[in-house]
């Protein structure tokens, strides 16, 4: 642990342009996969039909797309989850067919051609399988999953993540001011979107699956991401007191490097945490733990290379921190 005791002494913000420059280009090149990508919204917010299935064998995706387009259902979108042999079978609302008859006519085209032009190994099985009518036990497609959300609940659900990520930020702008000053608060600000926005953009360029769980990661990147930048913030209002003769440079400096183990140790130990989840936790919270991951990491860089630099643009100065006591102000009674 004498590694965490001695005080570092990077230049941070004297290097601080060219992590600018990244995180701008990063910024906008989010931006425009925004635009053109847009996010793969899940059942959660777009409404529709899941269903889950598992086969006794690996199987390719693109034979199944095909077989769902055969039978009229051309925009439905299929994807392997978990392992070669797991697919997830997304369909949007349809207003002539109700969910259970939805989901059972998936289940039965995809059941009738489940022989060799799906089964990538084995074939002598295949044609078992194509011949016996399914009748084998180990060329059965199981049922996972079926689930349902209608595009009303779906609507809602959008509004109202949107509202909850929109009313964390006014509480988060309002907390900082309150607590250092209004520099801070907008530093903290433009911090916490800078880390929201990549990790949109991130869920975006991969096209992952962006559900309520997702939502809920993000919301939890909000804390983690203001923590440690608040962590910052409070030893640079004490550095501020304790070395008068310092410029702001060097006292913003030595802030990030006198809290630069704690950050270490906090984030490693968080991710540490989160690759468990990742790893082992299951397909159900695989999103929810890549959202954390990539938090992580965003909010941490950017507690060092963003939010502090944010406040040293807006002419942060010690008289702001320690005010001047006024005239007169001697304590005694009027």
């Amino acid at each position: 642990m004498e590694i965490f005791r001695k005080q570092t002494h990077i230049d941070f913000i004297g290097t601080r342009r060219l992590p600018i420059a990244l995180s701008i280009v990063l910024v906008i090149a989010t931006i425009v996969i925004l635009f053109t990508r847009g996010l793969n919204f899940g059942l959660d917010f777009t409404g529709g039909t899941l269903v889950e299935l598992s086969y006794a064998e690996p199987v390719q995706v693109a034979p199944i797309r095909k077989q769902l387009a055969d039978a009229g259902l051309a925009d439905t979108v299929v994807q392997h989850f978990g392992t070669s042999r797991d697919v997830m079978v997304r369909i949007p609302v349809r207003k002539d067919s109700d969910t259970s008859t939805l989901s059972n006519r998936v289940i039965e085209i995809l059941r009738q051609n489940v022989g060799d032009r799906l089964v990538t190994s084995h074939p002598g099985k295949a044609q078992q399988c194509a011949s016996n009518e399914n009748k084998i036990a180990d060329c059965q497609i199981q049922v996972r999953r079926v689930e349902f959300v209608g595009p009303q609940v779906g609507e809602e659900l959008t509004q109202q993540g949107g509202l909850a990520m929109l009313y964390t930020l006014i509480a988060v702008l309002f907390y900082v001011m309150f607590r250092f000053e209004w520099r801070f608060a907008v530093g903290a600000i433009i911090a916490i979107s800078h880390d929201v926005l990549l990790t949109f953009g991130f869920f975006s360029l991969l096209q992952l699956e962006f559900s309520l769980s997702v939502l809920a990661a993000i919301l939890a990147v909000l804390g983690y991401s203001l923590n440690d930048t608040i962590v910052v913030f409070d030893r640079i209002r004490e550095n501020f007191r304790k070395m008068r003769k310092v410029a702001t440079v060097e006292i913003m400096n030595t802030s990030i490097n006198q809290t630069l183990s704690r950050t270490i140790i906090t984030s490693s130990t968080t991710m540490l945490t989160v690759l468990a989840l990742f790893f082992l936790g299951g397909e159900i919270i695989h999103g929810f733990s890549v959202a954390l991951m990539v938090g992580i990491v965003v909010g941490t860089y950017s507690s060092i290379y963003v939010a502090t630099p944010a406040v040293l643009a807006m002419g942060i100065s010690r008289e702001d921190m320690v005010p001047v006591k006024k005239e007169g102000a001697d304590g005694s009674s009027p």
